[in-house]
């Protein structure tokens, strides 16, 4: 299976996967796109869809091996993992990580994100809300510059629903155990799948 943590810049995916990881077990493999590569160079959504492919395959492997991938870090938007080619030969569910715009603009703000971008990240992080409910809303985002995919296996999901974790008050940790404690509702069928059996 494969477990999507969606989120904007500044969210806490990376500290989300590698705090949840330990949590999780050896059955769970960690990564984020740029770990799938050696050639990174620019996060443009042609290169993001197209190493999306490359984790979808990477957990069809660990799949045949009894284990779980948790892709985390990158934005990625789950309508690309869904509409990845080979993705309709695996179980994939996906939360959104979210944070309150103020509290976004001053993480990036502490990363020293140059001013004139951050509210590109607070529209980004807009639009994931949104894509959180509904796959299809401002789908164009996804398909501009993108590779080619399955876009219609998203009118098909006969659900779509993202748990959203929001990260704004919650420490580390905290973000990390509610993670972990949603890969687990989702093993135990307590939590929905938005592409599987």
């Amino acid at each position: 299976m494969l477990f999507l943590v969606s989120g904007a810049s500044c969210a806490g995916k990376t500290t989300a996967r590698r705090g949840a990881l330990p949590l999780l077990g050896d059955r769970f493999v960690g990564v984020e796109l740029r770990d799938l590569c050696d050639d990174f160079v620019e996060l443009t959504v042609a290169w993001r869809q197209k190493m999306v492919e490359v984790a979808v395959q990477l957990a069809q492997a660990l799949e045949r091996e009894g284990r779980h991938l948790l892709l985390a870090g990158d934005p990625v938007p789950a309508a690309e993992v869904v509409a990845a080619p080979s993705a309709d030969r695996l179980s994939i569910a996906a939360c959104l990580l979210d944070v309150e715009p103020e509290i976004q603009a001053q993480r990036l703000r502490a990363r020293c994100e140059p001013e004139e971008m951050i509210p590109r990240h607070l529209a980004f992080a807009e639009w994931m809300r949104g894509h959180a409910r509904n796959p299809t809303d401002r789908l164009e985002v996804v398909l501009i510059n993108g590779q080619a995919g399955s876009w219609e296996r998203l009118e098909r999901c006969s659900t779509w629903n993202m748990p959203v974790i929001d990260t704004s008050a919650l420490s580390e940790e905290q973000v990390a155990r509610a993670v972990a404690a949603w890969c687990q509702a989702v093993l135990e069928r307590k939590a929905p799948l938005l592409l599987g059996p």
